[in-house]
This record gives structure tokens, C-alpha cells and sequence, in this order.
């Protein structure tokens, strides 16, 4: 067997293979077998008729199809071992000549694992925020619990700020109601800053039973594209006011919040959450920081198949958040502002990153020996059944080879991210 190898892109080759007689011999061989096993010959049980017998009886053309299959399938990847090519998928073939008996020679096209030549992953120029916990973030956590604890009467005035209103509105643009802009009996407290500016202020000063419109324009930088910046009117019920009394921040409402004597331990406590919640924020995004900065450095092609099949899995993501609270796919864009060209381009972007990163730390494992042993990953198993227990369905899968190599290369990934962090602190 002779292979030539051209390159098609930094991810795509196409090789062409020449077979000779001798590999066309041993495919013939294979060939036979596989038909005598079909061959019905008087005097011979089925399936147990000689080569040598079968041979006079299988039709010269489907031994010769038969032969060139066998031919290619046994020797595409042994063609790309040879030019030290992965393929990511199965090869598309061509074959382009065959003379039964002498030589035969096919093209193989795929999309492959590209060669990446990775930067100074020592060097990557990415510094770790320090973490701290503000005095202002545990008075915002100590102001929920005390909402939490808060008294609510409903009240027979005119709706001021802290108090919670129940309303009915509707959000129009042109005249035309816009998605995400209505509900029922939504309740709202007043400065809570949940809505555009204008609007929780707008409703201050009016009583139940009391029909309005608000006119606001939406911020330029709001996230829904279709309504930055836009100009809207807004119709409002108010159906319900409730004066809200908060408990006071003391050490009565440490007690009620756990095993507190005092609030200076509740705070102590809330601090030490707060500070692990950081840490934990802070290191995912520096490792997520590395890795762009990982693959900025290097040079990484992004094999087409695999941009696809991220952006697949981005959309799945996205279809399933989108069921979670009622809504499909396209409503999900029309809520967004955009469409399904514009979502696709910004999520190949996504994808192309994704990609890039997890091309660049498997080099990374590999050219530094990282590995997971049987038993890390036994360990992981244990640790996920016991996690799913209640569920037949995913104890099932953890039985499943494919799920085990997944789960390994998950676990060599965390320890190539891990490596990483070291080598840049």
C-alpha cells in the first residue's frame, strides 16, 4: 500500500492510496469467506461451503464489489496512521481506478486532528484578582434576611416606596404588545430597581383600583437588541398595595437564622460564605482567563465538524433553558431581540473558542504526560452514583464504555486546568 497526502485547510486532508496485487489477494480472500457463508451449493449445510467450492458458484462482480469494499475498510486508517493523520470522522471515499486482480486506488477525505503548536504556557500574562468581601455585600445579604422575616399588611393608601404592589400590565411598542413585557398579578416592590427606570417610580402615588400609563424608553445598553433604546407605554393595574415592615437587624434575627448568638456571628458566617462563593467565582474565570490567553498564544485551527457540533450543543442548551420556563426556541430569540442567523453567528464564535480551548489543553495533557489513573476515575463513578441513585437511567449510563472515556477525559481536563493555574501563579 502506497499513500500521498494534500492538505486541504489546517484540519482537512485527503489521501490517496494505491493498492497493489498482494493487497487485493488478502481482500479477495476476506471476500470469499464472507460470500461462501451466503452460498447455497447442493450436498453443503449453509455456511459451511469450502472457499474453493464457493468460489465457482458467487457471480464474478459481486466478488470484485465485495473485494474493493473490503479493500478500502481494511486499510483507510491504516492510510492515515501512516501519514500520521487522526481523523475525526469516517473518511469520505472515492475510488478511482480498479483492475481486479492487479491494482486498485481510492481517495480519503476527513476532517483531522490539527497540529497545534502551543505558546510559553508558563508566560501567559494573566493575573488573579484578589478576593475580598465588601462590607456593603454582607449589609445586602443581611437586608434579604431581613426581608425574609418581614411583616406584610396589605394597605388602603397610595403606594410608596418598600411597599409591595400587586399589578396586571401590559408593554407596548407602536401600539403593539412586545414579548416578556405582560403579566398577571406580578408582584413588585417598589425600588427594588427590578424594572426599567421610570417604571417602579411611575407607580408611586397611585391607589388600588387605579388604571395608568407609564411612558418609558429602554435603556441603549438593555440585553433584548429589539428594545434598546426604545420607547414604550406601558398600561398598569394596581391591584394591591402591602406595607412592608423588615425585622430588624439584631441578634433576635441572628437567632432565627441558625445556630447565631449574636449578629456579629451571623456576619462572621455570611463573610466566610460570601469570601468561599468568590474564591470559587475568581478561580473558575482565571482558569477560563488561561485558556484564551493559552490559545491566543498558540496556533490553533478549529476543525469545521467540531465548531458544528459545539454550536449543536449550544442550541440544545439553549432549547432546554428555554422549555424550563415555557417557552421554544424561537421565542426565545423573538424575547432576545434577533434572529436565527444572527443568534448562529454569535454562537459559532462561542463554539470556535470552545473548540480552540479543548484542542489547546489536550496538547497540553499531552505534551506534559497528564494522565488519570483507573482508579481516579473509579472514583469519580462512585461519586456520581451516588448523586444519581434515584435514577435508574444515569446508573444505567455510568455502565456505558463510552460514558467512562468521557468521564476520564473530563477528569484529565480539570487536571490540565489545575496544571495550568500552578504553572501561572
Amino acid at each position: 500500500m502506497k499513500t500521498k497526502v494534500k492538505k486541504l485547510s489546517d484540519s482537512r486532508v485527503e489521501i490517496t492510496v494505491t493498492l497493489d496485487d498482494k493487497d487485493l489477494k488478502v481482500a479477495r480472500e476476506k471476500a470469499l469467506e464472507k460470500l461462501a457463508k451466503e452460498v447455497k451449493v447442493e450436498g453443503f449445510r449453509k455456511g459451511k461451503v469450502p472457499t474453493k467450492v464457493a468460489e465457482k458458484f458467487i457471480p464474478e462482480n459481486d466478488l470484485n464489489a465485495e473485494t474493493i469494499d473490503l479493500a478500502v475498510r481494511t486499510t483507510v486508517i491504516e492510510a492515515f496512521q501512516k501519514e500520521s493523520k487522526s481523523p475525526l470522522v469516517i473518511p469520505n471515499v472515492n475510488v478511482t481506478k480498479y483492475v481486479p486482480g492487479e491494482s486498485a486506488e481510492y481517495t480519503a477525505t476527513a476532517d483531522i486532528v490539527p497540529e497545534i503548536k502551543l505558546g510559553d504556557y508558563k508566560k501567559l500574562g494573566v493575573k488573579k484578582p484578589e478576593v475580598k468581601v465588601a462590607a456593603k455585600d454582607i449589609d445586602n445579604v443581611l437586608e434579604q434576611l431581613s426581608g425574609s422575616f418581614a411583616e406584610k399588611k396589605v394597605v388602603r393608601r397610595a403606594a410608596a416606596l418598600d411597599d409591595e404592589v400587586i399589578i396586571d400590565f401590559v408593554g407596548k411598542k407602536n401600539g403593539e404588545p412586545f414579548a416578556g413585557g405582560s403579566a398577571k398579578d406580578y408582584k413588585l416592590v417598589l425600588g427594588s430597581k427590578t424594572f426599567i427606570p421610570g417604571f417602579e417610580d411611575g407607580i408611586v402615588g397611585h391607589e388600588v383600583g387605579d388604571k395608568f400609563e407609564l411612558k418609558l424608553t429602554f435603556p441603549k445598553d438593555y440585553g433584548v437588541k429589539d428594545l434598546a433604546g426604545a420607547k414604550t407605554v406601558f398600561e398598569v393595574l394596581l391591584k394591591q398595595v402591602n406595607e412592608i415592615k423588615k425585622a430588624p437587624i439584631d441578634d433576635e434575627m441572628a437567632k432565627k437564622c441558625g445556630p447565631f448568638k449574636t449578629l456579629d456571628e451571623l456576619k462572621a458566617d455570611i463573610k466566610k460564605n460570601l469570601t468561599a462563593q468568590n474564591e470559587h467565582r475568581t478561580e473558575e474565570k482565571f482558569k477560563d482567563d488561561l485558556v484564551k490567553a493559552l490559545v491566543k498564544k498558540s496556533t490553533v485551527p478549529a476543525p469545521e465538524i467540531l465548531i458544528d457540533d459545539q454550536v449543536r450543543a449550544i442550541k440544545d442548551d439553549v432549547t432546554r433553558n428555554a422549555a424550563a420556563r415555557g417557552m421554544e426556541f424561537e421565542d426565545f430569540l423573538e424575547a432576545n431581540g434577533t434572529n436565527l442567523e444572527e443568534w448562529e453567528k454569535e454562537a459559532r464564535k462561542a463554539a470556535e473558542m470552545r473548540v480552540k480551548g479543548s484542542l489547546a489543553l489536550q496538547t497540553l495533557a499531552v505534551e506534559n504526560k497528564i494522565t488519570v489513573s483507573d482508579d481516579e476515575v473509579a472514583a469519580k463513578i462512585s461519586e456520581l452514583k451516588d448523586v444519581y441513585k434515584k435514577s435508574s437511567e444515569a446508573m444505567k449510563s455510568l455502565k456505558d464504555p463510552n460514558v467512562k472515556m468521557n468521564i476520564r477525559n473530563r477528569l484529565v481536563i480539570e487536571k490540565t486546568l489545575d496544571f495550568l493555574v500552578k504553572a501561572n501563579s
